[in-house]
């Protein structure tokens, strides 16, 4: 198991990497660039929440992805007939 204190330190600092990037590109935006307001402004998001829920359902019913999961089916056996 000697690998093993190799390999922690090695996926912490990757994730410390990431996270330095990530903050630096999208929250600094070193490259420039703004934030759109689409998404800095609350009233937008609440505007586009409504107008998407006032929409009226034109589909059936959800759909069960995995009904064997569920076990929402009937199994017959061979002596019902």
């Amino acid at each position: 198991m000697g690998g093993a204190k190799f390999i922690f330190p090695a996926v912490l600092g990757s994730f410390a990497v990431a996270w330095a990037c990530d903050h630096l590109i999208a929250d600094k935006k070193i490259f420039g660039g703004t934030t759109p307001s689409t998404v800095a402004n609350k009233e937008w998001w609440e505007a586009t929440d409504k107008k998407f829920q006032a929409w009226p359902r034109t589909a059936g019913p959800p759909v069960v992805m995995n009904p064997i999961s569920r076990q929402n089916f009937i199994v017959k056996s061979s002596t019902d007939k």
